[in-house]
C-alpha cells in the first residue's frame, strides 16, 4: 500500500473488531485463570516454584538421610584433583567413625547448606580449586555466586576446607580462602584450619599433610575414634557383563555411547566434537625442539569462538604403554568389563564410561603417564610379594618426613609413571581392575586458540611444543597431548582423516571494546597463540574501515633460526600496518641473555604514555612462574621511573588496571 494514499472509512470496522477480538481473548485468559486456579486451590508462587524443581535430585540433605551419611565432601573442580581428593576423603570416612559422601557442587541444591544440622554429627568438607585469576571452577560457579548473595545464617554447621591452587598465581588459592572466610561470616563452625595445596611445589604432600591432621581433628571434634583398619577398601565391583552387544560398549566417549558417530551439539566436555585436522604443520626447521601448528576443521559444527579463549583437547595415551601394562599384568586388555559402584545411591556409577574393555580404559579414560599418587601407591602395596616392596609403598604413602622424601625422589623427582613402578618393582602384581579403579582421570588438555573466529569461523589453531625428555631413570617421558597431536598427519594412509575431539572454553582475555584502544602484547613461546587470533581480528577491523589503536607485540624465545614462531606471518603484519611494532628478544643469540621485560625498559616512556594518557590494555601470555612476575615487575618500574610513583603507588596502579580488565594475563605453570 503506498504511504500516501488517504485513510478510507471502510477501516474503522476493521478496528472495531479487532478491539472486539482483543477484549475476548483477555476476558477469555482471566476466566481461564480464574477457573484453573479455583480448582487446583494452588498457591501461584508454589506452582511457579514446582515449574522449575528440576527432575534429578538436588537435595544432597535428603540423600544423606536416605543413605545415613553424616559427611559430604564437595569439590569445585577444573582438572579433576580436586575431585580426586574430594573422593579420597570420602572413602577415609569411615576409617575415623564417619559415614562420607563425595558431592559436585554443580550438581546439587547448595543453598540446602543451612539444612546440614538437621543431621546429628554432620559435616561439610570444600576441595576447591582456583581457575584463571582467582576465578571458581566451572562448576563451583553458582556455589560462589549463592556465597556472595546469601544471608541465609549457617549456624552449628561444621565445615573444612582444602584449597588448591597454585604459587605462581598472584591470586593464590583465592577461592579456598574465600570459601573458608565466608563459610566462617554466615556462622559456621571451622572444625580444622584452612588446608592450601600448592601445585608448584608438591600438591600431593601438602594434601596428604592436610588430612593427617583433619582426621584427629574431626574425631576429636566428634567424639568418635579411628578405626586403626588400614586394610583396602574398594568403591566398584568388577562385573563382566552378559550377552555382550558390542554397539553398547563404549569405545572412547566421554558422555552419550556412539556420541562419535552421531554427532549432536553443543559440544562441550562432556560431548566434544570430532574436528578434523586441516593442517599440521612444523613451526621451526632448525634446533631440537618440536614446534607445531595444528587447525582443526569446525565446519558445520556450530561451535563459536572469540580471540583469546581455549580449545579443549581430548588426548589418547601411547599404545606401548597401555600394551606393556597389559603385558606385566597378564591381562586380556580386550575383556569387556563393568567396574559399578559399591553404593547404589551414589551419583557416580562408574569410575569411567562403562561398559568398556580395559584397553580402551587404559588408552582413553586414565591418566597412565603422570607419576601415581600415594593413595595409589597405599592400595597398591597388597598386591607386591615382596615384603620390602610393600614397605616401601606404605612409606611413600605416610605422612612421615621420610615417606614424603622417597616419594618426592623415587616417584616425582624421577618421573615414574605407574608403568615404570611396575617395571621396578617385580614383585607388584595388581588386580588390573583394581588398578583402573584407583587411577585418575586422563583429563583435556587447555590450548589458547591461534586464530581469530572472525576472521576464520571454520576453524580453530593450535599452537605448541611437543614435550619429550629423558628422565633420571633413563626412560623417555613423552607428553600425552602433544605427542599425539604431533602424530596426526592430516590423511591417514588409509585415506581416513585424522580428528581430534575437542570443545571450546570460554575465556575472559579479550580485546578491548573500543578498536581504536592501543594494545601490548606480551608473550613467551606459545604464549604467541592468543595474539595471533588478537593480530588477525584487528587486521580485519582495520580492513572493515574502523580506527584501530596501536598494535604493539613483545614476544621471547631462544633463538631466532630455531623458534621464532610465526616469523613471516608477524612480519607481514608489521608491513602492512597491523602490526604497529615488533620487539623479539632472543634470549640466547648473545652472551648477556635479553628477556622481554629488558625490551618493555628501553620502551618505559612510549609505554608509560600508552597506559596511563591512551588507555592502553596490556594482555600477558607464558610462563606464570619466571615471565610473568617479572613483567609485572617491570611495568612496576616504568610507572616509579616515568610515572613518578612510589613503589607502593606502583603496585597499587597496576592492580586498578588489573580490575578495570586493562592488565590480562593467560599464563600457566
Amino acid at each position: 500500500m503506498c504511504p500516501t494514499q488517504p485513510r478510507s472509512i471502510r477501516q474503522e470496522p476493521l478496528f472495531r473488531n479487532l478491539d472486539i477480538f482483543l477484549f475476548s481473548l483477555i476476558i477469555g485468559q482471566l476466566i481461564y485463570w480464574f477457573l484453573s486456579h479455583k480448582k487446583t486451590g494452588a498457591n501461584p508462587r508454589i506452582q511457579e516454584a514446582h515449574h522449575f524443581t528440576p527432575q534429578r535430585e538436588t537435595s544432597f540433605i535428603e540423600k544423606m538421610k536416605k543413605t545415613n551419611r553424616n559427611m559430604v565432601v564437595f569439590y569445585g573442580s577444573q582438572t579433576g584433583t580436586a575431585e580426586e581428593f574430594c573422593g579420597r576423603l570420602a572413602k577415609d570416612a569411615q576409617r575415623y567413625g564417619m559415614s562420607g559422601m563425595s558431592a559436585d557442587l554443580e550438581e546439587n541444591d547448595m543453598s540446602e547448606l543451612p539444612r546440614l544440622v538437621e543431621i546429628d554429627n554432620s559435616l561439610a568438607v570444600f576441595c576447591m580449586a582456583t581457575y584463571g585469576e582467582g576465578d571458581p571452577t566451572d562448576n563451583a560457579q553458582d556455589f560462589y555466586d549463592w556465597m556472595q548473595e546469601t544471608d541465609e545464617e549457617l549456624n552449628r554447621v561444621n565445615f573444612a576446607v582444602f584449597g588448591l591452587g597454585n604459587k605462581t598465581y598472584e591470586h593464590f588459592n583465592a577461592m579456598g580462602k574465600y570459601t573458608d572466610k565466608r563459610l566462617e561470616e554466615l556462622g559456621g563452625r571451622r572444625i580444622y584450619d584452612l588446608g592450601m595445596g600448592d601445585d608448584d611445589g608438591n600438591l600431593e604432600e601438602d594434601f596428604v599433610s592436610w588430612k593427617e591432621q583433619f582426621w584427629p581433628a574431626v574425631c576429636e571434634h566428634f567424639g568418635v575414634e579411628a578405626t586403626g583398619d588400614d586394610t583396602s577398601i574398594r568403591q566398584y565391583e568388577l562385573v563382566f557383563p552378559t550377552d555382550i552387544n558390542m554397539n553398547k560398549v563404549y569405545t572412547g566417549e566421554m558422555g552419550r555411547l556412539k556420541s562419535f558417530e552421531t554427532q549432536k551439539p553443543p559440544f562441550d566436555a562432556k560431548n566434544p566434537y570430532l574436528a578434523t585436522v586441516a593442517v599440521n604443520r612444523q613451526l621451526n626447521q632448525a634446533g631440537d625442539r618440536h614446534l607445531m601448528h595444528l587447525e582443526l576443521d569446525i565446519s558445520g559444527s556450530q561451535i563459536r569462538y572469540d580471540s583469546g579463549d581455549h580449545v579443549a583437547v581430548y588426548p589418547m595415551n601411547d599404545v606401548s604403554i597401555v600394551n606393556r601394562i597389559g603385558q606385566i599384568l597378564d591381562a586380556d586388555l580386550d575383556t569387556v568389563i563393568s567396574l559399578n559402584n559399591l553404593d547404589e545411591e551414589s551419583n557416580k556409577k562408574h569410575p569411567f564410561p562403562c561398559p568398556t574393555t580395559y584397553r580402551t580404559a587404559l588408552t582413553h579414560y586414565l591418566d597412565i603417564t603422570n607419576p601415581p599418587r600415594t593413595n595409589v601407591l597405599f592400595e597398591l602395596a597388597q598386591y607386591a610379594t615382596d615384603p620390602k616392596d610393600q614397605d616401601i609403598l606404605r612409606k611413600m604413602a605416610s605422612a612421615s618426613p621420610e615417606g614424603k622424601g622417597l616419594y618426592q625422589s623415587w616417584v616425582l623427582d624421577a618421573q615414574r609413571n605407574i608403568l615404570a613402578v611396575l617395571e621396578d618393582m617385580p614383585s607388584l602384581h595388581p588386580a588390573i581392575d583394581h588398578l583402573c579403579e584407583l587411577l585418575p582421570r586422563l583429563q583435556a588438555r587447555y590450548y589458547s586458540i591461534a586464530s581469530s573466529g572472525k576472521v576464520y569461523s571454520n576453524m580453530v589453531s593450535i599452537c605448541a611444543v611437543v614435550v619429550e625428555f629423558q628422565t633420571s631413570t633413563g626412560r623417555s617421558f613423552k607428553g600425552v597431548a602433544t605427542n599425539w597431536l604431533k602424530n596426526k598427519v592430516v590423511v591417514t594412509d588409509n585415506g581416513h582423516k585424522a580428528t581430534v575431539p575437542m570443545y571450546v572454553r570460554k575465556s575472559q582475555f579479550r580485546l578491548p571494546f573500543k578498536a581504536s584502544n592501543p594494545v601490548v602484547m606480551i608473550g613467551l613461546g606459545t604464549g604467541i597463540a592468543p595474539f595471533m587470533g588478537f593480530l588477525q581480528e584487528r587486521g580485519w577491523m582495520k580492513e572493515q574501515g574502523k580506527d584501530v589503536g596501536e598494535t604493539i607485540l613483545y614476544f621471547g624465545c631462544r633463538h631466532r633460526n630455531q623458534d621464532f614462531m610465526y616469523q613471516q606471518e608477524l612480519e607481514e603484519f608489521e608491513k602492512v600496518g597491523v602490526l604497529t611494532q615488533l620487539n623479539v628478544a632472543f634470549s640466547r643469540d648473545q652472551e648477556e641473555k635479553v628477556y622481554v621485560q629488558h625490551l618493555l625498559k628501553k620502551n618505559n616512556e612510549h609505554l608509560w604514555k600508552l597506559i596511563h594518557t591512551d588507555n592502553a590494555h596490556i594482555y600477558i601470555c607464558g610462563d606464570a612462574r619466571n615471565m610473568a612476575r617479572d613483567v609485572q615487575n617491570a611495568f612496576y618500574d616504568i610507572a616509579e621511573e616515568v610515572g613518578g610513583l612510589t613503589h607502593t603507588q606502583a603496585v597499587v596502579y597496576i592492580k586498578k588496571l588489573m580490575t578495570k580488565g586493562r592488565y590480562a594475563q593467560d599464563v600457566w605453570s
